[in-house]
Parts: C-alpha cells; sequence; structure tokens
C-alpha cells in the first residue's frame, strides 16, 4: 500500500508541475490603444492627420474624358502639318479623344516658420492617337506639380510665375488660343503678404524647351503684386529671359459685378518680335501684344456660362462659348465650341494653312 500511494502521489505531482509549466508558457499581452484617424480642419474640408503625426494630409484628383472634333481638336487638324512633315499624317475626319486620371496630396504642419507644405500632383492619361495616327494611342504620365512651401518661400517644379501671379486665362476649357503661359519649369520664389490683399512675389525660374531653358548660371527673373478686395483684382507680372535678353509684362483686372456676373480682362506686352518665331520664353503671343478678356455667368449652383475671346498682334484671334453643369455634387459636364484664326499658332509660328478653324469640346470630370 505505501508503495501504490508513493506512484501514485508522484504521478500527481508530476501532472500539477506540468500544468503549471504550460500556463506560464501562454502569456496574453493587453491590447494596444487603437489610434482612429482624426480630423484635421485648420485648412478646409477633407483633411485629416496623419497617425503618429501633427501633419494633415488631404488625398484627391479626378477623372476626366475629353471628346475633340472639328479643325481644331479632331484629327482632320493634321493636315496643316502634312506637308512640313512628309506626309507621315493620317487624315481621316474623326474624333480626338482622351481619359485622364489625376492623383493629388497635399500636406501642411505648422512650424515656427510658418505653415510647412508639400503638394503634389500627378496623372496618367490615355490619348486616342499620337502625332496624327488615330489608328494608335499614346499613354503618358506626368509629374504636374511638386511644391515645398515654408512660410513666403516655394521650391518647385510647377507653373511658371509668368501664368500664376496673373491668374491664368479664364474659365473656359481651351483658354490658350492666343497662347498666355511658357508652360512648367523649375523655379525657387518668395511671397510677401501684407495681410491687408495686397502680395509681391519674385522669384527665379529656369525655362523650359531647347531654346529658352537657361544654358548659364543666370536664371530667368520673374516678379509680380497683386491686390484683391471685395469688388475684384488687380494684378500685374514682369520677366526677363536671361537667355534672349528680353522682357515681357502682363497686367489683369478682374471685376465681381454682382453674385452671378465675373468679368475679367488681360493685356500683354514684349519687346520680343515675335511675328515669324518666338524669340523668348515669356512672349508666347504672336508680335509685340495681345489682349484676353471674359467672363463667367451663373444661371443658379449648378449651371454657368463661360466666354473667352483673345487677340495679338500676329492676328492670330481666338473666341470660345462653353457651359459648364454639374450633374450632381463632383460630376460635371462641360460642352464648349470655339473658333480660331490659324494664320499663327500658339507660339507665335506661321502655320502652313492660313484657314480660319472650327472646333467642339466635350469634358466628364468627376473629381474627389
Amino acid at each position: 500500500m505505501n508503495i501504490k500511494s508513493l506512484l501514485l502521489g508522484s504521478a500527481a505531482a508530476l501532472v500539477a508541475v506540468s500544468g503549471a509549466r504550460a500556463a506560464d508558457a501562454i502569456v496574453v499581452a493587453e491590447p494596444e490603444p487603437a489610434e482612429y484617424v482624426r480630423i484635421c480642419d485648420v485648412y478646409g474640408a477633407g483633411y485629416f492627420y496623419i497617425p503618429g503625426t501633427e501633419t494633415c494630409l488631404k488625398v484627391g484628383g479626378y477623372l476626366r474624358y475629353d471628346i475633340g472634333v472639328g479643325d481644331l481638336f479632331g484629327l482632320q487638324d493634321v493636315r496643316d502639318k502634312k506637308d512640313a512633315d512628309n506626309g507621315g499624317f493620317d487624315t481621316n475626319d474623326t474624333y480626338f479623344k482622351r481619359m485622364r486620371a489625376q492623383l493629388t496630396f497635399d500636406a501642411r504642419g505648422e512650424t515656427e516658420y510658418g505653415t510647412l507644405r508639400s503638394y503634389t500632383s500627378v496623372y496618367f492619361q490615355q490619348d486616342s492617337y499620337h502625332d496624327g495616327f488615330s489608328s494608335n494611342t499614346r499613354g503618358d504620365w506626368v509629374l504636374e506639380h511638386a511644391i515645398i512651401q515654408l512660410g513666403g518661400l516655394t521650391i518647385a517644379y510647377t507653373d511658371s510665375l509668368f501664368e500664376t501671379l496673373a491668374d491664368s486665362a479664364g474659365t473656359v476649357i481651351q483658354d490658350g488660343l492666343v497662347n498666355y503661359t511658357p508652360g512648367k519649369t523649375h523655379l525657387i520664389s518668395y511671397t510677401f503678404d501684407g495681410g491687408n490683399g495686397f502680395s509681391a512675389t519674385v522669384g527665379v525660374e529656369e525655362g523650359r524647351g531647347s531654346s529658352f531653358t537657361i544654358d548659364s548660371y543666370v536664371p530667368h527673373v520673374v516678379a509680380g503684386a497683386s491686390y484683391t478686395q471685395g469688388w475684384g483684382k488687380v494684378s500685374g507680372v514682369v520677366a526677363y529671359d536671361s537667355v534672349w535678353e528680353k522682357v515681357a509684362g502682363k497686367l489683369r483686372l478682374d471685376v465681381n459685378v454682382n453674385e452671378a456676373l465675373t468679368l475679367w480682362i488681360m493685356a500683354g506686352l514684349t519687346d520680343a518680335d515675335g511675328h515669324a518665331t518666338r524669340t523668348s520664353n515669356y512672349a508666347t503671343w504672336g508680335g509685340d501684344w495681345a489682349v484676353w478678356g471674359g467672363g463667367q455667368y451663373k444661371f443658379t449652383d449648378k449651371a454657368a456660362l463661360d466666354v473667352q475671346l483673345s487677340y495679338d498682334d500676329s492676328d492670330r484671334f481666338g473666341a470660345v462659348v462653353g457651359v459648364r453643369y454639374n450633374i450632381v455634387p463632383g460630376f460635371v459636364i462641360r460642352p464648349e465650341v470655339a473658333y480660331a484664326s490659324r494664320k499663327y499658332d500658339n507660339a507665335g509660328n506661321r502655320l502652313a494653312s492660313t484657314d480660319d478653324g472650327w472646333g467642339g469640346y466635350l469634358r466628364f470630370q468627376r473629381s474627389f
């Protein structure tokens, strides 16, 4: 009996020790507290705090589908280039079509030197033709904007200050029938904000294209100022091309007539004569001067009419009329009709054909 009791007691002790060791091996960790995404309303709607930081981020973009027809936007427009390019174009009359998908990322945070901001915009695009070949398609991806800002300092690849300091042009889609912008460029600028509607900016730029990109350590220089009040805005910009040693400037006036109607007019002047060829990064129109004007009338919160006229010293004339209608919030349809005299192109270069041209454009855009 003593031996039997001893064996039974030993077995029970062994089971108890084994169970204790197994229990010690299982450790249940306490769950980490969840960090939910916090809304950031400091910079407007759509921003949220990046988890673990005090940086606010907004993600946006759009999907856009364009259809073009006629002399200005359809494939028949390439007939003007046929002789100059050895007849390599398909001259069938058909549609021009484009699908674009854009993504934007806007990150902001406060520092002792002011708001630190980074803005990036990229898009992917598929066209219905490339260089006039209607049987082919062309796919592109483009870095549209890459901007770092700290207070008034801007370091970026984006639209030239010669465009942005005069608020581009009108509200139509085809606003460049008489060209007003040298395009995108690398730039560094500083903006002073007076806080009373007055602001002034000075910057240096690299330029764009083989003929207008700086070829030394001397950059192009752009400076501008604006004054904004409830009645509207007056703005001006002047630019010096260090390659061609030419100067160009623009002056613009915007007037808020009432809650429904806004009107604007802009004039450009340069000492770079561009009747035959463009000889300045900033004198993008033909000849010594150009003028643009137009307006927008809002019928309702959903519907508006856009109009723009333009003319330059090379007898280039453009007229655009368009309508925008917001079907639902975030989804807009925009039909347009445009006319242009085609003696010179947007860069002031003489075209093979001097015929006038008509075109129609239809845009569907879903923004988010």
